[in-house]
Order: C-alpha cells, then sequence, then structure tokens
C-alpha cells in the first residue's frame, strides 16, 4: 500500500515478535490545517479473523462460547468471557475459516453462513479487523464435541442461550466482547425490522 501525502514514517521498530507484531512507528502527521505533527504509536498486529453468530429460530436461542482470556483477567475483570465463536484467518478465506472454527469451538456444522460485513475493533492500535458472519444451526447440527484445540490452548464451554436473555446479559455486564455484542444486536434488529 503507498503511503499517503499526509503521513510521513521516520521511523519503525519492532518491539516484539512472539504471538503477534509489535511495532513502534515514528511518524509526522500533516492536520487538517496543514502543520505537521509528530508522533509516536505503537501497532500490534497479529492477523484477521473471522466470528460468526449462530442462531436456532425454533428455539429462540443463539450458541455463544465461553472460554478463559488473559487479556480480561489483565485488565481487573472476569476472565471467563462469553462470546460468539471465532477465530484467526491464519490465510484462509473467512468463510472456510468460520465453518472450521464452528466445528473446532462448538461441534456444529452448518450449511449456510451469511457474510455480514467486516471491521476493525480496536483501530487506534490493532491491524486486526474480522469478517462477521450469521447462520442458522439447529440441534442436529452437532457433528463433533466442540470445546476447542488443548493444543492451542482452548478449554471452550459451549453454552445455547436463548436471546432476550442474551440481549439481557449485555445490559447487566455478563456479555462484554464487542464482536459477540454487535452479532446480538444485529439479530435483535433484524428481527424488529423482519
Amino acid at each position: 500500500m503507498s503511503t499517503p501525502d499526509y503521513l510521513k514514517v521516520s521511523d519503525s521498530e519492532v518491539l516484539s515478535n512472539s504471538w503477534g507484531t509489535l511495532t513502534r512507528h515514528r511518524i509526522e502527521y500533516r492536520r487538517r490545517d496543514g502543520d505537521w505533527q509528530a508522533q509516536v504509536r505503537e501497532v500490534y498486529e497479529k492477523g484477521h479473523g473471522a466470528t460468526c453468530l449462530l442462531y436456532d429460530p425454533e428455539r429462540n436461542c443463539v450458541l455463544l462460547t465461553r472460554q478463559f482470556r488473559l487479556p480480561v483477567w489483565a485488565a481487573g475483570r472476569d476472565p471467563m468471557l462469553i462470546e460468539a465463536p471465532a477465530g484467526l484467518l491464519e490465510g484462509a478465506h473467512p468463510e472456510d475459516r468460520m465453518r472450521a472454527e464452528l466445528i473446532e469451538e462448538t461441534g456444529f456444522e452448518v450449511s449456510d453462513l451469511e457474510h455480514l460485513f467486516d471491521a476493525f475493533s480496536s483501530p487506534g492500535s490493532v491491524t486486526e479487523y474480522v469478517a462477521f458472519f450469521r447462520g442458522t444451526y439447529h440441534l442436529k447440527d452437532k457433528v463433533a464435541e466442540g470445546g476447542g484445540k488443548e493444543t492451542e490452548g482452548e478449554d471452550i464451554e459451549v453454552m445455547h442461550v436463548p436471546l432476550d436473555q442474551a440481549l439481557e446479559m449485555i445490559r447487566s455486564g455478563e456479555i462484554m466482547d464487542a464482536k459477540t455484542i454487535i452479532l446480538l444486536q444485529e439479530l435483535a434488529l433484524r428481527r424488529l425490522t423482519g
């Protein structure tokens, strides 16, 4: 990608290159008034992801997961985060990766997934964008145990939650994951507008 004329990168230094890459950039940014301003920013890159909310219209339930998240613990919150299934793309097409993640994390295989949009969750410091999907599931669609891969440090609880309860869990603070909140609110809006 070319550098826009309002940006000058004077230095980039990799600070860490482990699970992801953390880079410090020294830049000059031309403000709207024409003045140049020096800035130092750190950018974390770990790849892009996909997430999906599965909905069972017969039972009016959504399929969610609960798993340990170290950064949530480090922020002083309950680290057992309730989320929509998700995963890193790792070079795969978003829909293909999402289908594999659904089986791996939840044990459910679905026929139709609808791509909703892509979104950045923390564009001030993270390069990751996430492809958002929705789909329909039924209990008969279970093809595997689910629970994630132990070799990847996953220990995932699968949850079938009534939609109204899941929406209340946002208000009560039980669901704090942004991608999950977005997907639940999208489903609620879709149901309202028919």
